[in-house]
């Protein structure tokens, strides 16, 4: 992209961002549904402004407590998972000490852990069993960091104990653990190979600076999420086998859009508005 087309369309967003910052401010103070729902709008206009396109296979569950369990491959995870409806993120501490992108998280309700604090864990779990309780879903990536976008890395079923404690918060009987699995796989129309991914993925000790240069000037590209059968989770459930099970269906997905087989039905379509209500089960 040129650097003046560039400028403009960010120009764009940050318009967007500050007039939204006071009402969402205001919206989380006072519990508006609002408050879920500008996110996602802000997610779409970044998608949208810089040719992101999304195909979505499956639908999140709805009316039930649900901890989406995802697999992470880049920064970019956040906007494309944050478009598809109102939900929040759990994310290492540091991200909350970043400059603007620490700013984006907090206004998206981002429950923060702090992994060189056990003990803080427990903590965690309680915030998101309240939140889970309280109708709230919250997208965790059990893998605890982002890979290379090639694979997905083993999850850690610690965090999953969030579920059992919202099993006591809700008085629920079940919890849905759902898996997704998000696959970046084209760029400027083209198909990525196992030597492209790693330029979209953010991993390592990648700077985000130059990271987000190179994706500004590489050109637009296709992800797919791909919703799995919801896991249910009871006051008997093995925490460790059902991360297990969310972890297989997420690697089933993953590598089924690495490497798409032969189509035997309806193939997904580029996501529109109608798409994403759809897949969230829900309207605007």
């Amino acid at each position: 992209m040129r650097r003046v087309s560039v400028g403009l369309r960010l120009l764009v967003q940050a318009l967007f961002f500050f007039a939204a910052l006071p009402l969402q401010y205001l919206a989380i103070r006072l519990g508006w549904r609002l408050a879920g729902w500008l996110p996602v709008y802000f997610h779409r206009l970044f998608l949208a402004m810089f040719g992101l396109r999304i195909a979505v296979n499956g639908r999140l569950a709805r009316d039930v407590p649900v901890l989406v369990l995802a697999n992470h491959v880049s920064w970019l995870d956040i906007s494309v998972i944050g478009s598809l409806g109102p939900l929040s993120f759990v994310a290492k501490s540091e991200v909350e000490r970043w400059p603007v992108v620490g700013l984006f998280a907090r206004l998206q309700r981002t429950v923060f852990i702090d992994r060189a604090r056990r003990a803080h864990t427990a903590e965690v779990n309680a915030t998101v069993a309240r939140r889970l309780a309280g109708g709230d879903i919250i997208v965790l990536f059990p893998e605890g960091t982002s890979s290379d976008g090639n694979r997905v890395l083993p999850f850690r079923s610690s965090l999953v104990g969030a579920a059992r404690a919202a099993l006591s918060a809700s008085g629920a009987g079940t919890i849905q653990l759902q898996p997704l699995a998000i696959t970046y796989t084209r760029r400027n129309g083209l198909p990525l190979t196992r030597r492209d991914r790693p330029e979209i993925a953010w991993y390592g000790d990648m700077d985000l600076a130059p990271h987000l240069a190179a994706f500004l000037a590489g050109g637009p590209f296709e992800a797919r999420v791909t919703f799995g059968a919801p896991i249910p989770f009871d006051a008997a459930t093995d925490r460790k086998r059902a991360t297990a099970k969310a972890e297989a269906a997420v690697r089933r997905a993953f590598h089924a859009a690495v490497v798409p087989a032969r189509p035997e039905g309806p193939n997904p379509k580029a996501m529109d508005k109608r798409d994403v209500a759809l897949a969230v089960g829900a309207q605007p």
